[in-house]
């Protein structure tokens, strides 16, 4: 590692030390865990405020922040020092977790966007089983019976439906509106199968992410790993934000229906 490396690397490793030394005293409701809470508090905030610019007015922004609050507990509470991610990354999920359940709680999104949102999906998957290999928006607009122009134009509108972190998407087929984390316990003694579960399903995602076009991956990458917003996005890329919305929603659309071919059999 250059000295230059090194220097930058020197602070992030010192608060992580501080922060597992810190960690290690909590309980729930004694100071420390309160303490900790309280430091995060701004990452609700930045979350919330981030993703409460992509909807409507009549959605209650205060409802949204107490969903937040309530998964950065959950992370408080959960998280695992030794599981090798930083606490922020793991509260950024948890986090955002909560509030999509909150908003798909609210139902936000009307019906008809939903159900253009499967056909995409389901044509998507379609022509994925037929030729062995994720399909162009070309081939899309194609199978749908549409000009490419109204292909992209269907992608932003039917947007807000795609608005979902991995972690937040419930499983396919299953009754009521469970989520990933919340059907695979996060405790801190966990189930081995759990575990194996959560690290297939991880492999599942990181292997479907590499066939992705390239600009698909960088999008998602600058938008749920580096927090840029659309708008920051598409200065990056030079191109508008409506364009980032389709790419955006075209790769979220992919990486649902290449899970829902994957989910795990009922036992």
């Amino acid at each position: 590692m250059s000295t230059s490396a090194a220097t930058i690397d020197a602070p992030k490793l010192a608060k992580a030390r501080d922060f597992s030394k810190r960690y290690k005293k909590v309980r729930p409701g004694n100071s420390a865990e309160a303490q900790i809470v309280e430091e995060y508090l701004p990452l609700v905030k930045t979350v919330v405020g981030r993703l409460a610019m992509g909807l409507p007015p009549h959605v209650d922004i205060e409802d949204l922040y107490s969903s937040g609050l309530v998964g950065l507990l959950n992370a408080v509470r959960n998280f695992d020092p030794k599981g090798g991610s930083s606490f922020e990354s793991y509260a950024r999920v948890r986090i955002r977790g909560a509030v999509f359940d909150e908003l798909r709680r609210l139902d936000w999104v009307p019906r008809s966007v939903h159900d253009k949102a499967r056909k995409v999906q389901t044509v998507m998957q379609r022509l994925e089983q037929q030729n062995g290999a994720i399909p162009t928006n070309a081939q899309m607009a194609k199978a749908l019976d549409m000009t490419l122009p109204q292909y992209e134009e269907l992608l932003t509108e039917i947007r807000p439906a795609t608005f979902v972190c991995l972690d937040s998407a419930p499983c396919a087929d299953e009754e009521g509106e469970t989520t990933r984390y919340e059907s695979i316990a996060d405790h801190s003694q966990e189930n081995p199968v759990d575990v194996t579960s959560r690290r297939e399903l991880a492999s599942v995602i990181a292997d479907r992410l590499e066939q992705l076009p390239e600009m698909q991956r960088k999008v998602l990458a600058l938008y749920y790993f580096e927090d840029l917003r659309l708008r920051e996005i598409a200065e990056v890329f030079g191109v508008t934000e409506s364009r980032i919305c389709q790419i955006h929603a075209q790769a979220i659309l992919s990486l649902k229906s290449f899970l829902q071919q994957h989910e795990a059999p009922r036992i």
